[in-house]
């Protein structure tokens, strides 16, 4: 599938993302180990989240759904899973694969986790290693320890794990083997990263301790009870339209429901600090998750230095803000970001060839980008099979001076899936073919 975007246009109305994807897969995974039904509404149907649901149905669990967002979830307990009759195909899905290895370590059954060949590519042996420290049989393939991985069959211990980079899928991935392990199992991270998982814990009647700002512990053996999950907005597809109306002159874009967790709000906090006119509007919390509407009206942005702090609250929505970058008066400098070379494409490199395919001049480091903001000309585009990377040059469009199509969009369905339509329905030149 490729997007054809023709140049020029203004984003303007009233959208609604799908729902968050993160919570989406915890969700579904919290469901079914906990005792009773998990009713959930604002389900993410992206093929992401539905490879979790698919993984949970293949080793026993009940559910009905996805329809219209609602999905039920009959739990069968901590210790209820079945050994599934084959792999385990997690698409193209890191996060399935992560957070299921923790949940599948204390399994007394082995399974084998596989994924697209995307996922084939990408590092595992950051959950792993502690994994295996917790006593975890896990097999990666090697030298490079990637997937396919096989875990389980292992009777844990709990253990206290400093994480060498702050990873919001490695803490999830340690505190769930948590739940299988005996005595408690504490995460201390560098920098603070999305904090889903002990939320949702906590929604399900799991017992989690915060030690300062940095240190997690829970101890295994407790019970999780069946609840009503209400998922937000997810505030990485909002990213997208953001953008779009930061830098397209006369937009005015409203988005609803979002959530805004505050281990999630990185791209908000950049993209006021490059001058974005952004407000907040019907501040609320929804099942343990703050959310509210977005409105953005496009003003002129400049480049800055972003901030460490912030780099670890924003992770996933870089790609989208380089495209800001480009589109704003000066340089932008980026540092501290490597994970972004382990994403499902090296999306500093990617990016950068990108842009420069565009005309913008973009230096890739090590750890981050350099973006000297510019006119953006047409060209094609390699997403590599990223989706973010498909929709971020898709956004670009509203401010090139020549047609830009972009190759290897199927993925985009992995996240948002209805997001072509609501591109055109906002005002963006785009089409398939």
């Amino acid at each position: 599938m490729e997007f054809v975007v023709q140049p020029g246009g203004v984003v303007k109305g009233t959208v609604r993302v799908p729902g968050d994807k993160s919570i989406s897969h915890r969700a579904i995974m919290l469901g079914a180990i906990a005792e009773g039904v998990t009713d959930i509404s604002g389900f993410l149907e992206g093929e992401d989240a539905l490879s979790t649901l698919q993984a949970f149905r293949a080793m026993g669990v009940d559910i009905e759904g996805p329809s219209e967002g609602r999905v039920r979830v009959h739990g069968v307990g901590l210790h209820g899973l079945k050994a599934p009759a084959a792999a385990l195909d997690m698409g193209n899905s890191g996060t399935s694969m992560r957070l299921l290895a923790g949940l599948l370590a204390g399994q007394p059954f082995r399974t084998t986790l596989i994924g697209d060949a995307s996922l084939t590519k990408r590092p595992m042996e950051r959950v792993a290693r502690p994994l295996r420290l917790m006593g975890a049989e896990v097999e990666t393939t090697q030298p490079g320890g990637t997937p396919p991985m096989t875990v389980g069959g292992s009777r844990l211990k709990g253990i206290h794990y400093e994480l060498p980079m702050a990873s919001a899928q490695v803490k999830s991935c340690v505190l769930l083997a948590g739940l299988y392990a005996d005595g408690e199992t504490s995460v201390t991270e560098p920098a603070p990263t999305r904090d889903h998982t002990e939320r949702m814990l906590r929604g399900f009647g799991y017992a989690v301790e915060q030690r300062g700002p940095a240190t997690v512990a829970v101890q295994g053996g407790g019970r999780l009870q069946g609840t009503r999950i209400e998922v937000p907005a997810d505030i990485s597809s909002a990213t997208f339209f953001m953008i779009a109306a930061a830098i397209a002159p006369g937009s005015d874009l409203t988005l609803t429901h979002v959530g805004l967790n505050p281990t999630r709000i990185g791209v908000i906090n950049i993209l006021k600090l490059m001058g974005a006119d952004l407000t907040l509007s019907d501040e609320r919390e929804v099942g343990g998750e703050p959310v509210a509407d977005i409105r953005v009206r496009y003003a002129p942005l400049h480049g800055i230095e972003i901030p460490l702090d912030q780099v670890p609250l924003a992770i996933d929505e870089f790609p989208a803000l380089f495209i800001a970058a480009a589109c704003a008066d000066g340089t932008t400098v980026l540092r501290g970001a490597e994970e972004l070379r382990v994403k499902e494409s090296d999306r500093i490199q990617v990016m950068a060839d990108g842009l420069q395919t565009l005309g913008i001049r973009a230096e890739p480091t090590p750890d981050g980008i350099v973006i000297e903001g510019g006119v953006l000309g047409g060209g094609a585009i390699e997403s590599h099979h990223d989706h973010r990377i498909a929709m971020s040059f898709a956004i670009a469009g509203l401010r090139a001076t020549a047609p830009i199509t972009i190759h290897g969009c199927e993925v985009v369905a992995t996240s948002f899936p209805n997001f072509t339509m609501l591109a055109a329905e906002a005002g963006l030149r785009l089409t398939v073919r």
